[in-house]
């Protein structure tokens, strides 16, 4: 994994621009970033989405060097935007710009395909370097980001300890024990004082983690492991 932003191709090497879909909701959001991608010869914003949907089949038709994606979309969040992307249209690569920095975001958005991540607080030369990078191949975490990779990895265990399902957060194995219990969404977050979309979106990252299809799956997985049977 690269932390540097820009590969030496770029530094005056006369070349297309790198084709850029921008994903997000947020229109003044967008609008700003659009400027400041057409702004530099060396992007270009081909297509524009405001949902995951739109930036789906955006993405399949325009086939874009890189998208920049938001992880909190009105339909779908982001991640599974990214997954679909990445799953039929590998050679994209989908740089994640939010304002969710915590670790379950991270991991998912890394694990759904996403070659780059960063903080929507982001300088200007940091988001267009980020894009460039992305675009070219390589990946790129923010400081903030890459600092929390590191730390997450230096702190895992060499040895298992009999935990179920190691690879989940306390909260997304809290989560999966209540949906193998036959909890819906809805009563997940009236129990645990959690909003309806925070738990869809730990839902999301469970599926990803144990890399199953879907709830009924995942209810499978739990309740073999010794989840939701009490």
């Amino acid at each position: 994994m690269s932390l540097n932003w820009v590969p030496a191709v770029w530094e005056g090497a006369a070349v297309d621009p790198l084709r850029v879909l921008l994903v997000d909701d947020h229109p003044v959001f967008l609008s700003g970033l659009k400027l400041l991608l057409d702004a530099d010869s060396r992007t270009e914003v081909i297509a524009e989405a405001t949902t995951g949907e739109e930036a789906i089949a955006l993405a399949a038709q325009a086939q874009p060097d890189a998208v920049v994606m938001d992880l909190q979309l009105p339909d779908m969040n982001g991640i599974d935007a990214t997954r679909a992307i990445t799953r039929t249209s590998p050679h994209i690569g989908v740089l994640v710009l939010t304002m969710f920095d915590d670790d379950d975001s991270v991991f998912a958005a890394m694990r759904a395909g996403a070659r780059g991540y960063l903080l929507k607080g982001a300088g200007h030369d940091e988001i267009l370097h980020a894009v460039l990078a992305v675009g070219s191949g390589t990946a790129v975490f923010g400081p903030t980001v890459a600092r929390r990779i590191m730390d997450y990895f230096a702190q895992q265990p060499t040895g298992g300890n009999g935990t179920p399902f190691p690879e989940l957060t306390d909260r997304e194995r809290e989560i999966l024990g209540l949906i193998a219990a036959g909890a819906s969404n809805a009563a997940i977050a009236a129990q645990l004082y959690l909003s309806a979309k925070t738990v869809r979106n730990h839902a999301s990252n469970i599926f990803a983690k144990l890399q199953v299809a879907d709830r009924a799956q995942a209810i499978v997985r739990a309740r073999e492991a010794g989840l939701g049977t009490g």
